[in-house]
């Protein structure tokens, strides 16, 4: 973990959030400032910036990611659809540089994003 990441913080909670899911290897806590209804941030405790600084060993927490949005979309009964998404890099709009993957729900989307 990094010390002044801001998700490496919530992980170790010393900044407050409302997690919704934790283990060793993931967490997942409420976006602070939520676009859709269900808006949940789900991160590795693994500090990586982005997507492109994973190696091979991370693609098992990677896959993990995916698979524990899928289980939040069913606890939070999301049932009528969901989003899920990365943003890699300022230019696709990532503000927090700790790879976290956004599930967002409880409302339409618009295709294409952004």
């Amino acid at each position: 973990m990094s010390e002044d990441c801001t998700f490496c913080k919530i992980a170790r909670k010393e900044k407050p959030a409302k997690f919704v899911y934790e283990d060793g290897e993931v967490f997942a806590f409420q976006d602070s400032h939520p676009h859709a209804p269900t808006h949940i941030l789900i991160c590795p405790r693994k500090h990586f910036a982005a997507l492109h600084d994973a190696d091979p060993s991370d693609q098992g927490v990677l896959g993990k990611l995916l698979f524990v949005a899928a289980q939040i979309a069913r606890e939070q009964k999301v049932t009528d659809g969901y989003r899920v998404v990365f943003n890699n890099g300022r230019g696709a709009g990532q503000t927090i540089f700790h790879l976290h993957l956004h599930l967002m729900g409880g409302r339409p989307f618009r295709w294409p994003p952004g």
